[in-house]
C-alpha cells in the first residue's frame, strides 16, 4: 500500500484522551478492487496506521470525520471517480417511528436483548456462517470462515459489545456494536435466516436507537449510505438521518 498523509484533516483538535495525536496518525491508501455496492465500479480506501495506538476516545473522534472499524483497521472510502458512499448517522434524540417499524416492534415484543462479553464459541459463528452463506453468497465474505469471523468482529480498541437478540432459550440476532463517546457505531448484524420475517436487521438498529437513549447518547452510525445501492436503502428508513457531506454533518433531506 502506499503512504498518504494528510495532516491537515487530522490536525484539528481532538478530545483530551487520543492515544495517538491526530497529527500524528499516517494514513495509507489501498489499492483499487471491485466495489461490492455499485457494479462496474472500482473502490479505494484510506486506512489508519494498523500500529497507531487507538482506543475509544481517538475512534470516537475519528467517526466524526466518517471513519469505520472493520476488524483491526479503522477506514474510509476514498474513491478517485466516486463520491456514492456517505458516512449517516440518526440522531437519538430526534428520531421518529414510523408506522412500519411501530410495527416490526409489535411483532417482536417476545424478544429480549442479552448482553454477551464474547462471541467467541460455535453457537453465535454457526450462526454467523448461516447468514453469511443465506445472505452475502455472492460477495466478498462468502464462503465464511472462522479466521474471518473472528478477525471481523473482534474487541479491536476494547469498545466493542455484543448483545444477543433471543426468543425464549433461542437465538435470533447478535448485533455488534463498539461504544464511543458520542453513541454507537454499528459494526454489524447477523441472524436467523429463518427469522428473516421478524426483520431482524431493522430490529437491531431500532434497539440501539433506543438503548442509546437510556444511555443518553447522541448518535448511531450506521457506517455508509449509497443512494443508488438497493442494500443500503433500509439505512435511509431511520428517520431524521444526518450524512457526512463536506466534513459538515447535514440532515438527509427525503
Amino acid at each position: 500500500m502506499n503512504d498518504k498523509k494528510n495532516d491537515k484533516e487530522l490536525s484539528s483538535k481532538a478530545d483530551h484522551h487520543t492515544s495517538t495525536a491526530p497529527e500524528q496518525l499516517r494514513l495509507y491508501a489501498s489499492a483499487p478492487q471491485p466495489c461490492s455496492y455499485l457494479e462496474g465500479m472500482e473502490s479505494e480506501a484510506l486506512f489508519i496506521d494498523p500500529e497507531a495506538k487507538m482506543n475509544q476516545h481517538s475512534y470516537s473522534y475519528l467517526s466524526k470525520l466518517g471513519f469505520r472499524r472493520s476488524g483491526n483497521l479503522i477506514y474510509r472510502p476514498d474513491c478517485q471517480h466516486c463520491q456514492a458512499c456517505i458516512p449517516i448517522r440518526i440522531p437519538v434524540a430526534h428520531f421518529k417511528t414510523s408506522k412500519s417499524q411501530k410495527r416490526l416492534l409489535k411483532k417482536n415484543t417476545d424478544i429480549r436483548v442479552v448482553k454477551s462479553h464474547s462471541i467467541d464459541d460455535e453457537h453465535f459463528y454457526k450462526l454467523y456462517a448461516d447468514y453469511i452463506c443465506f445472505r452475502h453468497a455472492d460477495g466478498d465474505m462468502y464462503p465464511p470462515s472462522k479466521e474471518q469471523y473472528t478477525s471481523f468482529l473482534n474487541n479491536a480498541i476494547g469498545c466493542t459489545e455484543y448483545f444477543s437478540f433471543m426468543c425464549g432459550d433461542k437465538l435470533i440476532a447478535v448485533a455488534v456494536i463498539d461504544r464511543l463517546n458520542d453513541g454507537f457505531s454499528a459494526v454489524y448484524t447477523f441472524y436467523d435466516p429463518c427469522e428473516e420475517k421478524r426483520s431482524p436487521g431493522t430490529l437491531a438498529v431500532l434497539w440501539q436507537i433506543e438503548h442509546a437513549k437510556q444511555l443518553h447518547l447522541d448518535y448511531v452510525y450506521l457506517g455508509y449510505w449509497i443512494k443508488d445501492s438497493q442494500k443500503m436503502q433500509y439505512k435511509s428508513r431511520f428517520k431524521p438521518a444526518e450524512i457526512l457531506l463536506n466534513q459538515q454533518w447535514r440532515p438527509l433531506l427525503s
